[in-house]
């Protein structure tokens, strides 16, 4: 889905950058899963995996920084794919991801 990302230009962004993208489509999900959008809600979850794939698998990102992008992304998972989600744990990704969006947009 993100072919120009894939091709070499997710890993020039640096990690803030990586985490605000990935935010936006996981805000997308969780907004289409609240509005009962469900083929909406699908397509961004895919973006959001790709994302998140693309960001662990980025070479720079060692240690602490990829546990945190794979914790991430198990709290995601655990949004979409887990009967019932954790409560709470849709509110904490948004505010969670919000950091990095106010922080990529002030660099």
């Amino acid at each position: 889905m993100h072919a120009g990302l894939a091709a070499g230009r997710w890993q020039t962004m640096p990690f803030v950058a990586q985490m605000a993208n990935v935010g936006s489509e996981v805000q997308r999900a969780l907004v289409a899963q609240s509005g009962g959008k469900p083929e909406r809600r699908d397509r961004a979850v895919a973006r959001a995996l790709e994302l998140f794939d693309l960001s662990a698998g980025d070479a720079r990102w060692r240690g602490h920084r990829r546990r945190e992008i794979l914790r991430a992304r198990e709290l995601f998972c655990s949004q979409f794919y887990s009967d019932p989600p954790t409560p709470g744990d849709a509110a904490f990704l948004g505010r969670y991801f919000l950091q990095f969006a106010v922080a990529a947009r002030g660099a």
